[in-house]
C-alpha cells in the first residue's frame, strides 16, 4: 500500500508532456526580443552537467510517468531523443504557481516536444503579504528544479532558456534564491522583465488570432502579476504581405499597448480569500482588478476603440483553460480538446457564476480543477471578469501555450530554422 501511494503522489507530482510536433506557422510563433542575457549553451540560462550541485543530485522523474500522458496531452515519445545531430531546445518558466519545462527540437515547420515537465510548486506564496519568498516554496521549487535539470541533462539540451517571473521580481530574497539555484542545482536562472514577459505571452500563442479581426487582447493570468496586451490585427494583416518568413512569425510589431498588473491568482486569493468565496468577496475582487485596470483604461481608451470593430479575446492560463475545461464538460483535463478552442463570453460567465455557488469540496471534485487549484480558481475567473467589463466583448479563445512555446520559436528562429521568406 505504502509503495502505491508513493507512485500516486509522485505522478501528481511530474508530468511529462506527450510529444507532438508544433507548427510554427500554426502551432507556437514569434521571434521576439528575449531578456538581456545570453542564453546560448554555455553562456547563462542553461544547466551545468548533472553532479555539478556540489553533492545535490538532480533527482529523477518518475520512470513510470516518462512515457504517460499528463493533464496536458502530450506524451514524451519513446526514442525521440535519440537523434544526436539535431540540437535540443529548453524552455523553463518558473512562475508564482507552476514551475514548467518544455524540451524540444526543431522541425521543418516548428518544433517536436521530445519531454517535458509541469508542477504546481507555489513559490510566491505568502510574498503579497510577507514581502519574501518562504523556505517551503523554495524547499518545493529546489525539489522541482531538479527534476528539471535531470531532464535537460538526460535529453543532452544544447540551448536553453531559463526564466523566472514575478515571484521573484517581487521577493526581497530572489535574488539570493536565483544565486541558490545557480550554486545547488547548475541552472542560470534570469528574472524576465514585465515587458519581455508580455512579448513572450504573445509569441507563445499569436497563431490563435483571428486574422479577420481588426483588435485581440491577448491576456495571461498568473499568480502574481497579469500581463494584458492589445493587438492591431488590421496592421498585422496589412504588413504580412511584405514580410519575410521570421517577421510573420514576429507578432509583437503589431502591440498596440500593454501592461503588467500587480495581481494574479496567487496574491488576490490571498488578499481576499480563495477556499470560501461569496458573492460579496468576489464583486470585491472584480472591482479591485477593475481599479488597476482603469488607468490603463484611461490612457488608451481600448473600448471605445473596439466598440464598432470585431475583436476577440485571447487567454493563455491556467484560468481559461479551466473554464473551457468545464464548459466542454471533460471528464479529465485534455490539452488537445482546450488548446484553440472558442468560448462566448456568456459562456464564460456561467462556468464563473457555477463555481462561486459551489463548495471549496466540490470545486476540489472538479476533475480540471482538482485540489491544487480550488482555492485559486475564483480568482482567477475574478480578473477574468473585469477583463470583461472593462472590454466588453463577445468572444474568447483559449490558448493552452505561452512563455515556455514563444522561448522555444524564439530560439530555434535566432539560430535560423525559420529564417527563409
Amino acid at each position: 500500500m505504502k509503495g502505491s501511494r508513493r507512485k500516486r503522489q509522485a505522478a501528481g507530482r511530474t508530468n511529462s508532456l506527450q510529444s507532438g510536433d508544433v507548427d510554427a506557422s500554426k502551432n507556437a510563433s514569434g521571434a521576439v526580443p528575449t531578456d538581456d542575457a545570453d542564453t546560448s549553451s554555455g553562456k547563462g540560462g542553461g544547466v551545468a552537467p548533472a553532479g555539478n550541485s556540489h553533492g545535490s543530485k538532480p533527482r529523477e522523474a518518475n520512470a513510470s510517468d516518462s512515457n504517460a500522458p499528463n493533464s496536458n496531452g502530450w506524451r514524451r515519445r519513446r526514442g525521440a531523443n535519440k537523434s544526436p545531430d539535431q540540437p535540443v531546445y529548453a524552455a523553463l518558466d518558473l512562475g508564482t504557481n507552476n514551475c514548467r519545462l518544455l524540451i524540444a527540437r526543431p522541425t521543418r515547420r516548428g518544433f517536436q516536444v521530445i519531454d517535458a515537465f509541469s508542477r504546481i510548486i507555489r513559490l510566491g506564496e505568502g510574498v503579497s503579504v510577507a514581502g519574501y519568498l518562504s523556505d517551503d516554496a523554495i524547499d518545493r521549487t529546489m525539489d522541482a528544479l531538479r527534476v528539471c535539470a535531470s531532464k535537460m541533462v538526460r535529453n543532452n539540451v544544447t540551448r536553453s532558456q531559463l526564466v523566472a517571473t514575478e515571484a521573484c521580481r517581487a521577493a526581497s530574497n530572489g535574488t539570493a534564491f536565483i544565486e541558490r539555484v545557480r550554486r545547488d542545482i547548475g541552472m542560470d536562472l534570469k528574472v524576465l522583465s514585465q515587458e519581455i514577459e508580455a512579448q513572450l505571452a504573445v509569441s507563445g500563442c499569436a497563431t490563435l488570432i483571428d486574422e479577420g479581426c481588426d483588435h485581440a487582447l491577448v491576456f495571461d493570468i498568473g499568480g502574481g502579476s497579469s500581463e494584458l496586451i492589445w493587438l492591431d490585427v488590421a496592421k498585422r494583416r496589412r504588413d504580412q504581405a511584405m514580410a519575410s518568413c521570421n517577421e510573420r512569425l514576429d507578432p509583437t510589431g503589431c502591440i498596440e499597448a500593454w501592461t503588467s498588473l500587480p495581481i494574479g491568482v496567487v496574491s488576490l486569493a490571498e488578499k481576499f480569500g480563495g477556499k470560501h468565496v461569496q458573492p460579496q468577496d468576489f464583486e470585491d475582487m472584480v472591482n479591485w482588478v477593475a481599479g488597476l485596470i482603469k488607468p490603463f483604461e484611461d490612457k488608451y481608451k481600448f473600448r471605445e476603440r473596439i466598440s464598432e470593430g470585431r475583436v476577440h479575446f485571447l487567454g493563455t492560463s491556467g484560468t481559461v483553460t479551466t473554464v473551457a475545461g468545464i464548459q466542454l464538460r471533460l471528464p479529465k483535463y485534455d490539452r488537445r480538446r482546450v488548446d484553440g478552442c472558442w468560448l462566448n463570453c456568456t459562456e464564460v460567465r456561467k462556468v464563473t457564476y457555477d463555481l462561486l455557488e459551489q463548495t471549496y469540496e466540490q470545486r476540489v471534485a472538479q476533475p480540471c480543477i482538482g485540489r491544487d487549484r480550488a482555492d485559486l480558481v475564483l480568482a482567477g475567473c475574478a480578473i477574468l471578469e473585469a477583463l470583461m467589463r472593462t472590454w466588453p466583448t463577445k468572444r474568447l479563445r483559449v490558448a493552452d501555450r505561452g512563455l515556455r512555446e514563444g522561448m522555444l520559436t524564439n530560439m530555434m528562429a535566432e539560430d535560423g530554422f525559420y529564417s527563409k521568406a
